[in-house]
């Protein structure tokens, strides 16, 4: 007869067997086991699968490689974002006045400067007359250059300018209207 443990009778104890112990513990695993199994038939069978070659198990984000949860380079997110927006052109195109020395090199950037860049042609500022022809010899290599710095079809053209001459338009010894007309004819 089996000992009366503090919940009672033996019976109670160990359920209508009179297990108890370790083949009560034993007992226990093995129906949580068939149940678990049970169950995860009835996933298989539940599955758009089928029943196929085992428990399939969702990837979710835990495990080994990547995850777009982790921190990501700064430069990588806005390359994403830009490329979502659009804003490859309008970047390249801003690329062109920010990095002007890097883009022309250090010599031609110190004797001139961007002006404006409107549908693909790109106004240039010469510091003196001599530099403008100069930099009118090198539009070709400078178009090569600006294509392999900020992507192709950014610039197509160039028009190069000597520096801007002053106004005499304006001033306390302009004369208003024609002028007088007794000059030149």
């Amino acid at each position: 007869m089996p000992e009366a443990g503090p919940a009672g009778d033996g019976a109670e104890a160990g359920g209508s067997d009179g297990v108890s112990g370790p083949q009560l513990a034993r007992a226990v695993l093995d129906a949580a086991r068939a149940r678990r199994e049970s169950t995860a038939k009835t996933r298989r069978r539940a599955a758009p699968g089928g029943a196929g070659g085992g428990e399939r198990r969702l990837r979710g984000y835990s495990g080994p490689g990547p995850d777009p949860r982790d921190p990501q380079p700064l430069g990588a997110v806005l390359n994403r974002l830009m490329k979502a927006r659009g804003w490859q052109q309008p970047a390249a195109e801003a690329t062109v006045f920010g990095a002007w020395e890097r883009v022309v090199g250090p010599e031609v950037a110190q004797n001139s400067r961007p002006v404006k860049l409107e549908n693909g042609e790109l106004t240039v500022e010469a510091r003196s007359t001599a530099w403008a022809t100069q930099l009118r010899l090198l539009a070709g290599s400078l178009l090569k250059q600006i294509a392999r710095e900020v992507g192709h079809n950014v610039v197509r053209k160039l028009h190069i300018h000597g520096p801007a001459a002053p106004s005499w338009s304006r001033g306390p010894r302009r004369v208003r209207g024609r002028g007088p007309r007794d000059t030149y004819g």
